[in-house]
């Protein structure tokens, strides 16, 4: 078996669809390795996978060769249709199914697909378990699939969206409305647009739709968390009390205020957290993020008494390190929450529950409540290539020696390769704006010209 991974990355296997590895027959032959390696050693009853999707036009190829590959294993197949990824993982658990799949590339455009697995526990899979499956999937299956007599089943579950509707209510304090508050929630045009609305009206706010209309192009076009401007603009329009920007499979989420300012992942972890810890509920007093969370959060939590663990990139990363530590509290700047206490990943439908029972909890505007700590000035650049890795030339290398150097203790800098798409991910940050401008700059030159 190969010691790296070739088709996963850091959040399940990605690509332009109908391309590889996004094609029929991985996706079908993805089926058959994880619906053999599933039921291997175990006992003789009905092993099943439970099948959900986003909006995107390519979800029903996908989808039907993931199903003809986990019935010519053996495996019974529950369809849910799109829904967002934190209810696959959530109803996996419910229903005791032996593995759960969504089928979507998160925040990218509709041509990119992916697939996310989870096991029973509902938590995606180990680095090691996506090893195996692919070692698998690069073998011959054929004399280990099933017999005729043994072909599974595909059957539609249809109160699916009811299911996750109720779970997310229940994460809502008991006793507690939104009666009076006027919220805008832009959907992207992806999982959640007929099940987050939904759940909102019913706990008592007047609710207003964005990106509740996907036709499998327009998913995270020109909406949704990735693209927050028309949500700003609806919440000034509409003067609301607080605006929610999901991703394409709601398992992050932005917020804006009544001011129509933006508020990141690090201001929800912040608010969360200290909030969690006042009420007794924050475990270990301490959160995760990862690397790229401001500092400036990392100064208020210690100021609070509450402890920062970073991880690597990905919200895959927070989880096991919260799983490691005893922690029910993680995210990401991007707006990943993972709360234990109620799901086992991002969910941003619930996260955003938190937030407002927070602001009913104090009878205060958002602006008031989710401005928790001043952030330092951080830039973000991405550079897309085609060919080899520029990171590891040695002239990238020396200018982030040299820039470590300009920046001292007050400020650092990253530079990642993103496990989802050919982009080379810059991150500046210091105390001081101009020292971030020309660390940035010094930067970009050096690696565009060793692309």
């Amino acid at each position: 078996m190969k010691n790296h991974r070739l088709l996963f990355g850091t959040d399940g296997i990605r690509g332009t669809a109908n391309s590889d590895p996004m094609t029929v027959e991985v996706a079908q032959k993805l089926g058959q390795a994880a619906g053999l390696m599933f039921m291997a050693g175990k006992d003789h009853r009905r092993h099943q996978v439970l099948i959900g999707k986003d909006t995107r036009l390519s979800g029903y190829m996908i989808e039907s060769a993931l199903v003809a590959g986990f019935l010519s294993a053996g495996m019974d197949v529950i369809l849910v249709g799109p829904m967002p990824t934190p209810a696959i993982a959530m109803l996996t658990r419910s229903l005791r199914a032996d593995l759960g799949v969504m089928i979507s590339a998160s925040h990218n455009p509709f041509q990119d697909n992916g697939i996310k697995i989870f096991n029973r526990d509902g938590f995606k899979l180990s680095d090691a378990q996506e090893l195996e499956i692919e070692a698998m999937i690069r073998s011959d299956l054929s004399g280990q699939l099933a017999g005729n007599e043994h072909i599974g089943r595909a059957v539609r579950l249809d109160d699916a969206a009811g299911r996750y509707i109720e779970h997310a209510k229940a994460s809502f304090p008991r006793g507690c409305r939104l009666d009076g508050l006027k919220i805008v929630i832009d959907c992207a045009n992806g999982s959640a647009y007929h099940v987050a609305p939904k759940a909102l009206w019913e706990l008592g706010a007047e609710v207003i739709s964005l990106g509740c209309k996907p036709n499998g192009l327009n998913i995270n076009k020109n909406c949704g968390s990735t693209h927050p401007e028309t949500l700003i603009n609806s919440v000034l329009e509409h003067k609301a009390d607080l605006g929610i920007a999901l991703d394409g499979d709601a398992d992050r989420m932005l917020l804006v205020d009544e001011e129509g300012k933006l508020i990141d992942g690090d201001q929800i972890l912040a608010l969360i957290a200290s909030s969690w810890d006042r009420k007794k509920m924050l475990q270990n007093h301490s959160i995760v993020a990862t690397v790229m969370s401001n500092m400036g959060l990392e100064q208020f939590l210690d100021d609070t008494g509450i402890q920062l663990t970073r991880t690597c990139v990905g919200d895959r990363y927070v989880v096991e390190k919260m799983r490691q530590l005893g922690c029910n509290v993680g995210g990401e700047q991007s707006g990943h929450m993972i709360l234990s206490e109620f799901s086992t990943t991002g969910d941003g439908l619930i996260a955003a529950l938190q937030v407002l029972a927070v602001i009913i909890e104090e009878g205060k505007k958002a602006s008031e409540v989710c401005r928790m700590f001043m952030p330092f000035p951080q830039k973000l650049y991405n550079i897309r290539f085609n060919g080899k890795n520029p990171l590891n030339t040695e002239a990238v290398k020396k200018v982030v020696r040299d820039a470590e150097l300009k920046l001292g203790k007050e400020g650092r800098v990253l530079l990642r390769k993103s496990g989802t798409e050919p982009l080379i991910r810059i991150m500046v940050e210091a105390k001081d704006n101009q020292l971030v401008d020309l660390v940035l700059q010094q930067l970009k030159q050096v690696i565009e010209n060793n692309i």
